[in-house]
């Protein structure tokens, strides 16, 4: 076992660091107050940068909603976002019709692709209490032969999503979230069809990692073609191959290296991310990425023309009614209900 498996270290913040083939991942963490009739917060408003809200303000933003926090309705085109709900509720609408509401554990994986319109709302359901969401999202690339694929979205529910339990010798367990990849005989569920994740040989692994107190959980070598980080989130310190890191830390390892992670005298959540990287140019305008600026150009255009299906709800800031529970209705008509 090498000694020194890390390549580098950069500090957390809003936005996290990423590498090929990821583009984007934020962390989001809120504690939302008491929501009001209409899901949104029961305090004041004032002081805020209204629809464009980004600034901790008695720990909660809104974002760039107005009424409801969240994201009211964007438009994406040539890659994919995976929406992981770890506390709280995420309300989401889009150009096709298709809607849903989700979190406590569930992951949205939804393809851009050939380009869509979107809102993400976060609810705040509870008018008796604090709201408190926590989420990540993460943009993941598409190769120029899926940037145009037939836009896509579905749901891994919680309940569903393999989950590994390792102890260690000295008893304490680490907990593994396999939502993409495969770990050990675990595989994770199916992701979107024309995903780069939808191809094994890829080697896209992400998973969501819980460790008791002086844990110890040896992460297994993949290739050295992929890329491989950690993203250390909460929690005291870890000790990786004997270095000391501490919490708040994007850790990018040698990836086909195996290498034992000992965790301090607090419990540490961490996210994995991995995957080879997509070999091609990368030009990004905002919620577009595709391969040349003429491309880039064009989902300017087309935007402009079709507005990607146009918008078929009644509010930018769509949220469901109160009374829904945990749904997803497609594109198909097909309803899932938790």
């Amino acid at each position: 076992m090498q000694k020194n498996a890390i390549i580098s270290l950069k500090l957390l913040g809003f936005m996290w660091p990423t590498v090929n083939p990821f583009l984007f991942c934020a962390h989001h963490l809120d504690n939302y107050p008491t929501g009001n009739s209409e899901m949104g917060p029961l305090s004041s408003l004032t002081g805020r940068d209204i629809g464009h809200d980004f600034t901790i303000k008695d720990g909660w933003r809104m974002y760039h909603g107005h009424k409801v926090p969240g994201f009211p309705v964007h438009p994406h085109r040539g890659f994919e976002t995976i929406t992981i709900v770890r506390e709280g509720m995420v309300d989401h609408s889009d150009s096709h019709g298709q809607a849903g509401r989700y979190g406590m554990g569930d992951v949205q994986w939804m393809t851009a692709g050939s380009g869509l319109q979107h809102s993400e709302m976060f609810p705040l359901l509870n008018m008796e209490g604090n709201n408190p969401t926590e989420l990540f999202q993460l943009w993941l690339n598409l190769p120029k032969a899926k940037k145009f694929a037939e836009p896509h979205f579905k749901m891994l529910w919680s309940e569903d999503i393999p989950v590994h339990k390792i102890p260690s010798a000295n008893g304490k367990m680490t907990e593994i979230k396999i939502i993409a990849g495969s770990y050990q005989d675990f595989r994770a569920l199916p992701p979107a069809p024309d995903s780069w994740a939808a191809d094994p040989d890829n080697l896209v692994a992400v998973w969501t990692v819980k460790m008791e107190p002086e844990a110890r959980w040896i992460v297994p070598a993949s290739s050295s073609e992929v890329n491989r980080t950690i993203y250390f989130h909460d929690g005291s310190t870890l000790d990786i191959n004997g270095v000391k890191v501490d919490s708040h830390s994007a850790i990018s390892l040698i990836p086909d290296q195996e290498l034992l992670i000992t965790n301090g005298n607090s419990e540490s959540q961490l996210l994995l991310l991995q995957g080879k990287p997509i070999e091609e140019p990368v030009v990004q305008y905002g919620p577009f990425v595709m391969n040349t600026q003429t491309e880039i150009r064009q989902a300017m255009a087309d935007y402009r023309q079709t507005e990607f299906g146009g918008w078929p709800w009644p509010q930018h800031e769509m949220v469901h009614p109160r009374s829904r529970g945990r749904f997803a209705k497609y594109r198909d008509g097909k309803e899932e209900i938790r």
